[in-house]
This record gives C-alpha cells, sequence and structure tokens, in this order.
C-alpha cells in the first residue's frame, strides 16, 4: 500500500479522500495549517497529521519525506485575501512540486478548479478551451496550472483535476445557507429563473478521480481533466429536491437576474454579503464541462447526480448541526456568514 502526502488535509476534500484512502487500505500524512484535525479516528499508524503552511518549504520538504504520492488540495479560497492566494494558491503550489521533486516523489495530484473557465459564452466546456480567471482566485488558479505544467517539462507526473463545485459530507461553506434556510422552513430565493444548468459534484465521485489520477500509468494520467456529476437537471429543479426532502413544501423562487447581481455587487462592497462574484455573477447562467475525457481516458464513472449529492449533504448537515451551530468563516468546512440574508430570510 501508498502513503499519501495530503496538503490542506484538514479540509472539506482532504477529510474525504482521507477516508477513501484509509478505505483502500492506503496511509496518509495530512498536512494543513489553517484547520484543527478532529478526528481522533484517523490517527495512529495510518493518519498522521502535521499543522503547517505550505508556503513554509523547509517545513514541508521535511514532512514530505518518505511519502509515495502527494495530492495537492490546500488553497486560499476566494474570501481570503489577495495576498493570501496568491502566496498560497501559486508559491505554495511551487513549494509544493518543489518539494516532491526533491524527495523523489514523481506524481502530484493537482486539484485546480473550473473557476479557470471564467464565465463562459458557451456549453458545455472543454479542457481545451480559452482560460479567464474572474478574480484573484480564478486568476491564481490558472497560473498555479502553469506551475504544474512547467514541473511536467522537468519530467514530472502532474495530473490536474478541474472540479465543478464539489459537495457532500463535511461540506458547509456557501451551501450551509442554502440547508439553513430549508431546515427552518423557507423557501430559497434564486438568482435568475433557476433554469439554467448548473453542474455539481459529489466529493465521492472527485475521490474516485484522484485515485484513478494517482494509480494509472504515468501517459494515461499526465493530463488535465475536468471532473463532475453525469446527470444534472436545472438549478431551479436540483436545489428544490432538497426543499422536498425538508417537508415543509416550501420552494425555490427565481427573481430577474439583473437587479439581485447589481445589489450584490454593492452589498459585498460593503461587507454585507457572504457571496462572492464568481458565486452571484454564474449562478443564473449555465455552467457545466465535458466529462468525456476522463471517462474515456481514466475510466471515469460518477454515481452521483446534482440531486444525490445536494440531498447526501442536506441529511449530513442536519445530523451534524450541533457541532458547527456556533462556527463559522471563510473555509468550505465552517458556515459562512449570512450577513444581510439574514433579514432577507424572514420574508421567506
Amino acid at each position: 500500500m501508498s502513503k499519501y502526502f495530503i496538503t490542506g488535509g484538514a479540509g472539506f476534500l482532504g477529510i474525504n479522500l482521507t477516508r477513501y484512502l484509509l478505505g483502500k487500505g492506503h496511509s496518509v500524512v495530512s498536512y494543513d495549517f489553517s484547520e484543527e484535525y478532529e478526528y481522533p479516528e484517523f490517527y495512529f499508524d495510518t493518519v498522521k497529521v502535521i499543522k503547517e503552511d505550505i508556503r513554509h518549504t523547509k517545513p514541508l520538504n521535511e514532512a514530505m519525506a518518505g511519502s509515495d504520492i502527494v495530492v495537492h488540495t490546500a488553497a486560499a479560497l476566494p474570501l481570503y485575501s489577495k495576498e493570501d492566494i496568491r502566496t498560497t494558491d501559486i508559491d505554495g503550489t511551487r513549494n509544493v512540486l518543489e518539494a516532491a521533486k526533491n524527495n523523489g516523489i514523481n506524481r502530484v495530484v493537482m486539484i485546480s478548479s473550473t473557476a479557470v473557465y471564467g464565465i463562459p459564452d458557451h456549453h458545455p466546456l472543454y479542457e481545451e478551451d480559452r482560460l479567464v480567471g474572474v478574480g484573484p482566485y480564478g486568476e491564481a488558479k490558472i497560473a498555479a496550472e502553469e506551475v504544474c505544467f512547467q514541473y511536467r517539462e522537468q519530467g514530472m507526473c502532474v495530473p490536474v483535476i478541474r472540479p465543478k463545485s464539489f459537495i457532500g459530507p463535511e461540506r458547509l461553506g456557501v451551501f450551509a445557507l442554502f440547508y439553513d434556510w430549508a431546515k427552518d422552513a423557507k423557501g430559497f430565493p434564486m438568482i435568475g429563473s433557476g433554469n439554467n444548468r448548473y453542474q455539481l459534484l459529489d466529493v465521492f465521485d472527485l475521490c474516485e478521480a484522484i485515485y484513478l489520477c494517482a494509480t494509472l500509468d504515468d501517459e494515461t494520467v499526465n493530463d488535465t481533466f475536468n471532473i463532475g456529476a453525469e446527470v444534472f437537471t436545472t438549478m431551479k429543479e436540483d436545489y428544490q429536491a432538497v426543499l422536498d426532502l425538508a417537508g415543509f413544501g416550501k420552494k425555490i423562487k427565481g427573481f430577474p437576474a439583473a437587479p439581485m447581481i447589481w445589489a450584490l455587487r454593492l452589498l459585498e462592497l460593503l461587507h454585507l454579503s457572504p457571496l462572492y462574484k464568481w458565486v452571484y455573477e454564474t449562478a443564473s447562467k449555465d455552467s457545466f464541462v465535458s466529462i468525456d475525457k476522463a471517462k474515456k481516458i481514466l475510466g471515469y464513472r460518477p454515481i452521483y447526480s446534482n440531486k444525490d449529492a445536494l440531498c447526501r449533504n442536506y441529511k449530513w448537515y442536519l445530523e451534524n448541526m450541533n457541532q458547527f451551530s456556533n462556527a463559522s468563516g471563510v473555509s468550505h468546512r465552517v458556515p459562512w456568514k449570512q450577513g444581510i440574508l439574514k433579514l432577507v430570510k424572514i420574508f421567506f
């Protein structure tokens, strides 16, 4: 069995990937500076927990020694400062790849984002499409991919995965806003009619894709792959599945996109909204990628639809509310502050 080194190991994806890898009989080194590691069942001989920063090269190099494969999930998300995004997502990626090279680890699986496509004018999106980052996060992800390509040229195997927004156990962030309204018997406002198609991804299916990139031969995986759900309908229909599961007879309500977007821009400037530009600028538009390449080359076969993933995440939310009811922050593993949306909630 292999020893996996996971950057961002205490994050939403890191926790789920650790569970997945332990289930396959592997051991894990979790490397993360921003989250407390609250899973004592993972300790002992199977998981080594190191609380450090990928921007610090010496401890990173030392911690990675003896690992077989690196999965780079760590990133400063869009709600972080521009400086943190640049130094973590670009410089940190370079540090991870250099540390792997120094330790003789040839394969690093890079978790990028479909944010690299910006706000596109066509769908589905393919891996060869033009990259246009929206905001510091999207721009940094493009630059981080360029770093990966440089190390490919040096002979390393660096699969790059571009996942759609992924959800599942441990996922809170912006989705916690929706789940909070659903549990409190509220409807939910949608930017635009909700008739647009917006592809999501269950974290289990993402873990499957990562594992394929970690275990298939170099020539097969040393490439870039879109990863998403295969079955999805419209935003309105997919999200309505959660309100139906909640059981209060509430509905998704669409509102004209343009005035809502302008209002959210203003609220963001005033620091009164939990939503950032890439979320509200794309919510009313189609957003889906082709997964044909991953299916053909990797043998990727997602098992969860959008509805499945949303409902699975909502059930986990209800079962674990007592653990995070008073928490908030900017990562995916804590609820984001609702800001002025707390007042809006009253009217639904």
